[in-house]
């Protein structure tokens, strides 16, 4: 059963990313951006759904953040492909920072370029550091928040990577508030398998903290610090009781 559900959301996931990548860019040189982020994020709200119709993953949102009006840094865990498509919609108007190469992926990439993301060309490493925070203070300027996953890469379960500095130091520099973010995403869906796992995923997003104060190693320091916890804390996601945790319930703010 788990193959055959998995197999229907690809073919929906696949399918209608096809028809959302292809509309990107037909209206990208029409609609402009604050319209155009909004449409293409459609498709996200759909992904979502449609896991939860054909996999049975819902997730649930505990968010400690007050009111802010003004774009952030979010610094977030980057576990599997769920989180991207989930924060893209739920933090927008939100720039990815992303690796170059997924720009040239047919359809997928289409719809990233539309949504202006920060694209980095990991070849030169000191190059797209300058690039990185050059293009993010722009962004922030431009009242769009930015997203960048610390670690640089997708990390496997109950692994903690190098938690690099260029959040820390966008934020920094323009001297607006990081947002850490922490989930369990990769226990339903995990990087590079096929098989998508039943479940609720939990997603906790802390609150803005003030880079007054900090220099970028110590604030990078304390969203890796909170963020891991925040991991060890997160009750069960599977329903097959793998990775689970004896943990207090929390109050939750958000359950879809």
């Amino acid at each position: 059963m788990l193959y055959l559900r998995t197999l229907l959301f690809n073919i929906g996931y696949y399918g209608t990313g096809i028809i959302a990548g292809s509309i990107s860019v037909m209206i990208w040189p029409f609609v402009p951006y604050r319209y155009r982020w909004r449409l293409i994020t459609l498709w996200n709200r759909f992904v979502m759904f449609w896991l939860r119709l054909t996999c049975q993953i819902r997730f649930k949102v505990i968010d400690h953040r007050k009111r802010i009006d003004h774009p952030v840094v979010v610094m977030a865990k980057h576990q599997s492909t769920w989180e991207t498509m989930f924060l893209q919609y739920y933090m927008a108007p939100i720039s990815t920072i992303l690796k170059k190469e997924l720009m040239r992926i047919p359809f997928f990439g289409w719809g990233l370029a539309a949504l202006k993301p920060i694209a980095i060309d990991r070849s030169n490493r000191m190059q797209a550091l300058k690039d990185v925070k050059a293009k993010g203070i722009e962004r922030l300027q431009e009242g769009i928040s930015v997203l960048i996953f610390p670690e640089g890469t997708r990390m496997p379960l109950g692994k903690v990577g190098t938690y690099y500095k260029s959040g820390a130091d966008i934020a920094c520099a323009a001297g607006v508030p990081v947002v850490p973010v922490a989930h369990n995403a990769a226990e339903c869906w995990p990087h590079k398998h096929f098989l998508k796992y039943p479940g609720t995923i939990t997603v906790v997003i802390g609150d803005a903290i003030d880079p007054a104060g900090w220099d970028r190693k110590r604030l990078t320091e304390e969203v890796k610090r909170w963020t891991e916890q925040q991991i060890t804390d997160l009750p069960l996601a599977r329903k097959d009781g793998i990775y689970s945790h004896d943990l207090a319930e929390k109050p939750i703010t958000t359950e879809r």
